[in-house]
């Protein structure tokens, strides 16, 4: 059902909040602006039917929702919760708290990467989402019975998926291992976007300071306008471009023209004499200030084969465990891990180093090593 009235929605919410859970789904659409913009927003409880509250509907106090998603005795539980959560972050500067996400569940459970709601659905409920209706315009009214059913199908298996995956996790006594992971999502700073720091996520073909200080003036100023304006950042300027005016330093308008990937109309109008005036700024601006290069040593040649063994351990443990490997320890780890003796990384704290870091420690230390045995690698206690 769609919610209609205050009365249904403050029903709603009171019913959700007597369970020990709710299962959450928003729909939204970024594609022409720079917040995600909430479309319709799904729940569902153990014993409470699902229901979609629509946004577009004038004269809804939305805060029975905001005081439930507070609500410490209630369990929120998403899948692949990160643009869901940014949502609610976005509206009410908080986060639900606290959260469930069974993409994480799913990985704990040895589900693979970041495995897809409905391949989850299907795997443990035996039916079959229909996605037609994943990539619709929810902005559009009347939304259609199609856009409405598919909607709240997901909230309706995702019960189903979440019992199913915390009787597992239970048993296996990995509970604890998914809150654990909730923290990141728990954290305001993954949902923050400091325009200070928005140059890091460009590529650009020079280390040099001058470039960089160029890079980092103009795509903090471009963060700022497109918050601003509430528009995609490559409505201002495309990274690209970004990225090309740095490398060429432009200080004046003729110069500014021979960028390629500048329209001209741009580079002649407003936003070409802002970009003009950003580039001096920052190049006049005190060197010490200019931001250097972190450059990465290269990998030591001798560590080469102790970090092969590594990963060879990481997938012989998270096979055994039954457990996603690459939420146990990624690449950058593993490098740390082959070069320093007792490296402060998560593969060496928690429900990790019960899965594959004493063990880790143990191989490079010559306690285990690793033969092969039948076509199959296997660990073997020195």
């Amino acid at each position: 059902m769609i919610i209609q009235t205050q009365e249904q929605l403050n029903q709603l919410c009171a019913d959700l909040s007597k369970g020990p859970y709710l299962t959450i789904d928003t729909e939204f659409l970024r594609d022409k602006t720079y917040f995600p913009r909430l479309c319709l927003l799904q729940m569902a409880g153990p014993n409470v039917d699902a229901a979609a509250i629509d946004p577009f509907i004038e004269g809804l106090d939305w805060a029975p929702i905001k005081d439930l998603m507070a609500n410490q005795n209630v369990l929120k539980v998403f899948h692949a919760a990160r643009q869901d959560l940014e949502i609610f972050y976005h509206l009410y500067k908080v986060l639900p708290t606290p959260i469930y996400d069974t993409q994480v569940a799913a990985m704990v459970c040895g589900f693979g990467d970041q495995v897809a709601y409905n391949a989850l659905v299907r795997e443990l409920t035996g039916r079959e989402l229909e996605k037609n209706a994943q990539f619709t315009d929810w902005s559009r009214r009347p939304l259609s019975p199609k856009q409405i059913r598919y909607a709240l199908d997901d909230v309706v298996y995702l019960r189903d998926v979440y019992e199913k995956l915390h009787e597992r996790l239970t048993k296996q006594g990995r509970e604890e291992w998914v809150f654990e992971e909730m923290k990141i999502l728990n954290s305001p700073r993954t949902y923050q976007n400091p325009p200070e720091e928005s140059w890091k996520r460009i590529k650009v073909r020079s280390d040099k300071s001058d470039v960089l200080m160029i890079l980092k003036a103009l795509a903090a100023w471009r963060e700022e306008e497109a918050v601003r304006k509430d528009v995609p950042r490559s409505r201002i300027l495309k990274d690209e471009t970004i990225a090309d005016i740095a490398m060429y330093k432009p200080r004046d308008d003729d110069s500014l023209q021979q960028i390629r990937s500048l329209p001209s109309d741009i580079a002649r109008g407003k936003i070409g004499k802002q970009v003009l005036e950003i580039i001096n700024a920052a190049l006049d601006s005190p060197r010490e200030n200019w931001p250097k290069a972190e450059r990465k040593e290269p990998f030591p040649k001798h560590a080469a084969g102790t970090l092969e063994m590594l990963k060879m351990l990481l997938r012989i443990n998270c096979s055994e465990a039954d457990v996603a490997a690459k939420l146990v320890a990624d690449s950058e780890d593993l490098e740390t891990l082959a070069v320093e003796a007792n490296p402060d990384i998560a593969a060496l704290h928690g429900w990790r180093m019960e899965v594959f870091g004493k063990d880790a420690l143990d191989l490079k230390s010559g306690k285990i090593a690793l033969r092969l045995e039948k076509g199959r690698v296997k660990k073997v206690l020195i």
